[in-house]
């Protein structure tokens, strides 16, 4: 523990023992997703907001039994807000954009919200804000205002921050702010930066990976072992992004060998961590499908630059860089069928909260079982409405202090 009583911040690790993880407690921006705007907003329908928000709850006692401390994005964003002018200048900067509403109209519009109280701004910044919504006194000779309807959108809505995974991720004892690829998703990144940067739990935290010229997404970071990253490149990681940061994590000495996996650019698997995640210290939940055919280039650091290797296949290459003999595998059915399924429903994405410890969607009966068999203790939640929008417990999770191995 630090001086404050808090856990030390980062992690080594995908399992070391889980201290203190950041989620978002799913709020109004689920509210916004229409069958208009779903699509373009990344959920495959509509959740039912009170469940997903009862089934978050839910999830969030259980990390909460297990001694984690839970960090909500929203009441952090909040405290932020109301601590720094900023923070506050940097969220509105972010939100507003001249370039879809006019110059005049995002100016009286910045305006306005600078002076919103800080429970309001977190909201707004959060959940977006409509046409109906802008102030009585901002400008009826806004051409753009005259032209939109009611409800079209003066500032997008972000109904996946609830996947705090993919907008920051912990490297040792630094973190990684992201750069996510699709349009629906960019702003994340503004919110959690601002908290690292100036709320008073990560005073002092030291930033790892600030380059934000090609996207990487967090839930394609995997920490496979002191040193070694695994980094998947497909619809959402670019392979400019997985070696822009290998060669950050490199020269920051968080790493020794970052392992490049390519995996199909759909959205099955948009992620690494939809077909594979770390349930012990040597062992991972894998989609039977691709086990045998997942490859990985090693990026290895050398005395003068790096080297490149590959590509080999992933398991065997992951477990050299780990310095073990050989990974343990447990796939997510016996048949074809079950196993795309439960990958679909999330199978792969489980959360370690120890070795051998992991949180995982219950409907994935198959998988579950399989864990269980193998040694590993499951914790079950629900997840009939938090996985419309594609994710699992690992997704809606960014851990901020592990244990080391």
């Amino acid at each position: 523990m630090n001086a404050s009583g808090s856990a030390p911040l980062g992690a080594n690790s995908e399992v070391g023992q889980l201290r203190a993880v950041l989620l978002h407690r799913p709020g109004d921006e689920l509210k916004r997703l229409t069958p208009r705007n779903n699509d373009q907003l990344l959920f495959d329908g509509l959740p039912w907001v009170d469940r997903a928000q009862e089934e978050h709850d839910a999830f969030a006692d259980v990390l909460r039994s297990r001694g984690v401390e839970v960090l909500l994005l929203s009441e952090l964003l909040t405290e932020t807000l109301a601590a720094s002018g900023a923070a506050r200048m940097q969220g509105i900067g972010a939100a507003v954009d001249p370039r879809k509403l006019g110059h005049t109209l995002a100016q009286e519009l910045a305006a306005h919200l600078r002076g919103v109280p800080a429970q309001d701004l977190s909201t707004i910044l959060t959940a977006g804000m409509t046409f109906d919504e802008l102030p009585v006194a901002a400008s009826s000779a806004s051409l753009v205002r005259r032209m939109h309807h009611g409800g079209d959108f003066v500032i997008d809505p972000l109904p996946n921050l609830l996947f705090t995974r993919d907008s920051s991720v912990w490297i040792g004892p630094r973190v990684a702010i992201t750069s996510l690829a699709l349009p629906a998703r960019v702003r994340e990144t503004s919110l959690t930066d601002i908290i690292y940067a100036h709320h008073p739990r990560f005073r002092g935290a030291r930033r790892a990976y600030e380059s934000h010229t090609a996207p990487v997404e967090g839930g394609d970071v995997l920490l496979l072992a002191p040193g070694v990253v695994a980094v998947g490149v497909g619809e959402r990681t670019t392979p400019a992004g997985a070696e822009a940061l290998a060669r950050s994590v490199f020269e920051d000495e968080l790493a020794h060998t970052v392992l490049v996996v390519p995996i199909a650019q759909s959205r099955a698997s948009m992620h690494l961590d939809t077909v594979c995640t770390m349930v012990d210290h040597d062992a991972v939940v894998m989609y039977p499908v691709i086990q045998d055919t997942l490859s990985a280039f090693t990026i290895h650091r050398e005395d003068k630059g790096v080297s490149i290797r590959g590509a080999d296949p992933f398991l065997i290459a992951a477990a050299e860089a780990m310095g073990i003999g050989k990974l343990r595998v447990i796939d997510t059915g016996l048949d074809n069928v079950t196993a795309e399924r439960e990958q679909w429903d999330d199978g792969n994405n489980t959360l370690a909260l120890a070795p051998g410890v992991v949180v995982a969607y219950e409907r994935n009966a198959e998988t579950n079982a399989r864990l269980e068999a193998s040694g590993i203790e499951v914790l079950r939640i629900a997840g009939s409405e938090l996985g419309s929008g594609r994710g699992g417990p690992r997704c809606m999770s960014c851990p901020v202090a592990r244990d080391s191995l």
